[in-house]
């Protein structure tokens, strides 16, 4: 039996989780492919701000999205800057954050429903506040968080 099947049927699942500006997100560890640190992709014209460009990954062309750019408007690139590599959908793309943080287990317990915030929040993508002693973590759906124009702009045609 895998790991990640044990931990289930155990009531847990693993997360990884990063930080974006003072805030700290998981996402499921299974849609991970791999952590590099920051390369300036080749841009792509009339992308969106927060769609980098592109990095050539083992002869897999990989679209990077911003993060902190889609959020927040702004971000600084730097020796601690990360990227992530996802498999969303099925495809393969780049996510930047501030910093990785660790892989933690939540059970089902530890996880509470997102508040509903109404109004102008977009909170669609978050699936629950995650608490691992004081940390508080906003677990994040990130097929939903980067749904819709990300993953049509990133589709290889």
């Amino acid at each position: 039996m895998d790991n990640a099947l044990a931990m289930e049927q155990a009531g847990g699942q693993e997360f990884l989780t990063f930080r974006l500006g003072g805030e700290e997100y998981a996402i499921e560890i299974l849609k991970v492919r791999e952590i590099r640190s920051w390369e300036t992709p080749t841009a792509i014209v009339n992308a969106p701000e927060h769609i980098k460009g592109v990095i050539n990954l083992r002869g897999t062309i990989v679209p990077i999205v911003d993060l902190r750019v889609k959020f927040k408007g702004e971000a600084t690139y730097d020796e601690f800057t990360v990227v992530i590599i996802l498999s969303v959908a099925e495809r393969v793309l780049g996510i930047v954050v501030d910093a990785v943080s660790d892989v933690t287990t939540l059970s089902p317990e530890q996880i509470r429903p997102a508040p509903a915030l109404g109004g102008e929040a977009d909170t669609h993508f978050i699936t629950g506040l995650g608490t691992v002693g004081k940390r508080m973590l906003i677990v994040t759906d990130i097929e939903r968080l980067l749904g819709g124009r990300d993953l049509q702009f990133t589709q290889v045609h």
